[in-house]
């Protein structure tokens, strides 16, 4: 089974590129891929639709490596982004202003729109704190848990958080058996 992401992943990362880079950025970065990723990026992009995990994970890649000069620090400006992409429009659902908590209690379901493979928990470890564990993810990869920890960061603060904390304690593009995730802010 070919594990997928949504489009809004990919179209986020698209708008990301646009925004911060411009549309000759997002040219280049489309060009240095393969013809069949190229092709899927050239075509009609659902956010709806389901892609393989992939082309995001290559997409990635190619951004980093085009206009990023290697810095891996960028993939937690792309999962900002992200999360100002799609919960500033098409999924602002999931937003509670004013209670990070009860938006982290959502973990599980904000994972499974995103993602077709594995599960995702959190568990309160205090009033403004919290541990958030991704379990079974098919494909995984460093680059994308640090897009995970921007978007978190940014969706935190969209809910009214400040001094966002988010430190990964096991990954398993590292050789650990799942993602954990240590979570903590202020109000």
């Amino acid at each position: 089974m070919t594990v997928r992401v949504k489009g809004a992943v990919i179209a986020a990362r698209r708008a990301f590129v646009r925004h911060e880079y411009g549309e000759e950025a997002w040219q280049r970065v489309v060009d240095s891929l393969d013809e069949e990723h190229r092709q899927a990026l050239t075509g009609l992009l659902l956010s709806v639709n389901w892609y393989p995990f992939e082309l995001n994970r290559r997409l990635d890649e190619a951004i980093v490596e085009v206009l990023g000069d290697g810095a891996r620090s960028l993939f937690e400006a792309i999962g900002a982004g992200s999360a100002r992409e799609n919960l500033g429009g098409p999924h602002e659902h999931f937003l509670i202003q004013g209670d990070p908590q009860a938006f982290m209690a959502k973990a599980d379901r904000i994972y499974d729109f995103y993602y077709d493979a594995g599960h995702r928990t959190w568990e309160p470890t205090g009033p403004r704190s919290g541990v958030m564990t991704t379990y079974e993810a098919d494909t995984f990869s460093e680059t994308d848990c640090l897009t995970v920890i921007g978007w978190y960061k940014e969706a935190l603060r969209m809910c009214g958080a400040r001094s966002v904390t988010i430190r990964e304690e096991t990954c398993r593009a590292r050789g650990g058996p799942h993602c954990r995730y240590q979570v903590s802010w202020e109000i």
